[in-house]
């Protein structure tokens, strides 16, 4: 369960070690709420930004520059609309122009730009250690117990109810195969160690229900 109260704290606090505007950032946290929380959104919502950025906490001796991994958590699922193909490029539009708006440094703001860009295909664009632990991070939930991963596909299939089952089952499938396949499903050494085997079982568990 998410709350609130405590992760606009962990916002404001964010935007206070970057010297940006705490008060204009309030208007901005209302703004992300608001897209997180819409009814559609069964997985890729607040909950999902928490558990990126506790997943951050965990390997932020290993970052360059963290501030930038935890903005792209805040900004990279602003856009999500499961029909449209462009959701990557607008939110990291979006998130240009808030963090311009609240003078975070050029170069923070172009590093989640360059992140969340990367996600559309979960590929590094840039030669970064950051960009490689977000999309590490971003699919974590692959790696997740059994338990949690059932209810991740689950709420995937909720955000694609307008599909039929045979054409989501053939999409899912399609998708999940190719990360399988994947030479490596995570790019750095703590969530290969800590979740790629995991996370192969997961993925073969549910391809093999399409089958």
């Amino acid at each position: 369960m998410v709350q609130l109260h405590l992760l606009q704290l962990t916002w404001l606090n964010l935007l206070t070690e970057l010297k940006a505007d705490s008060l204009a950032g309030k208007a901005v946290f209302t703004e992300l709420v608001v897209a997180y929380t819409q009814p559609a959104r069964h997985y890729h919502n607040l909950r999902h930004i928490q558990e990126l950025l506790d997943l951050a906490e965990l390997v932020q001796q290993t970052t360059e520059c963290l501030p930038v991994i935890k903005l792209a958590a805040w900004f990279h699922d602003y856009i999500y609309d499961p029909q449209a193909q462009d959701n990557e490029i607008k939110s990291a539009i979006y998130a240009e122009e808030a963090l311009f708006q609240l003078g975070v440094a050029p170069d923070i703001i172009l590093g989640v730009k360059q992140i969340i860009l990367s996600t559309e295909h979960h590929q590094s664009l840039i030669d970064s250690i950051d960009n490689l632990i977000f999309l590490d991070l971003d699919l974590a939930i692959l790696g997740a117990s059994s338990e949690r991963y059932l209810q991740y596909a689950a709420s995937i299939r909720q955000e694609y109810n307008w599909l039929s089952d045979r054409e989501y089952d053939q999409g899912r499938k399609r998708v999940l195969t190719n990360f399988l396949a994947r030479e490596k499903i995570y790019y750095t050494d703590y969530f290969r160690q800590k979740l790629a085997h995991q996370a192969k079982v997961n993925l073969a568990r549910e391809i093999e229900l399409y089958s």
